[in-house]
């Protein structure tokens, strides 16, 4: 690469100023990694608290739903589900952590009353309303880990492509600069002191 270069102070003052964008780049890329990698591990964390959270709401639905089909019928169960009227609504937004844009879901109204759940002329007992309200609970723990377990996977790829940027500055873009740079300035020495030897015969030859 240093062949290829030319060894005039123009050039070295270029290279000097490639040298000092890339270094800052390189600082502000190593603090943006170093960032992300503490709002990873705060998903994360996140992350397995909703996971355990869902694993008990998931729990408390099926023995709310067994107790509900254990009085009604499933057939009753399937009429009451099919009478709902209103569905929740679900919005997807996003959100910028780090430059990241991570999913943050906007959720209806999921939990409802019993008057409003809308079941129609279809009559539902308590237990059902039980079940249901301990499904629409679910359905939150749901979203909210959906929520996280993605912003975890785009934070994770975001993290490697910083990572990979920071390594190639590191490893080869800087060095080879600096060795550019290196290489002009002992050419320049050189050619200085060809010059200085040059001059001196010229004088002892006048002389």
């Amino acid at each position: 690469m240093a062949s290829n270069v030319k060894p005039t102070r123009s050039e070295l003052l270029t290279l000097k100023k490639k040298i000092k964008l890339a270094k800052s780049g390189h600082s502000m890329l190593k603090k943006k990694r170093d960032g992300l990698i503490m709002e990873f591990f705060k998903a994360l964390e996140n992350a397995k608290n909703v996971r355990q959270e869902l694993i008990e709401e998931y729990r408390k639905a099926l023995e709310k739903m067994n107790i509900a089909r254990a009085i009604e019928s499933d057939l009753k169960l399937k009429a009451i589900a099919l009478a709902l009227k209103d569905k929740p609504i679900i919005e997807l937004e996003t959100k910028n952590v780090m430059g990241v844009l991570v999913p943050k879901i906007k959720k209806g109204s999921i939990q409802k009353s019993p008057m409003s759940r809308g079941y129609g002329f279809v009559s539902a007992s308590v237990t059902t309303d039980e079940a249901a309200l301990a499904y629409e609970k679910l359905v939150e723990k749901v979203l909210t880990a959906a929520e996280y377990e993605t912003a975890l996977k785009r934070l994770l790829q975001e993290i490697e492509k910083t990572k990979r940027k920071v390594n190639a500055l590191e490893k080869i873009t800087i060095p080879r600069l600096e060795e550019d740079a290196n290489y002009i300035r002992l050419r320049l020495e050189e050619m200085e002191r060809e010059n200085f030897s040059r001059l001196k015969h010229i004088k002892q030859v006048i002389g």
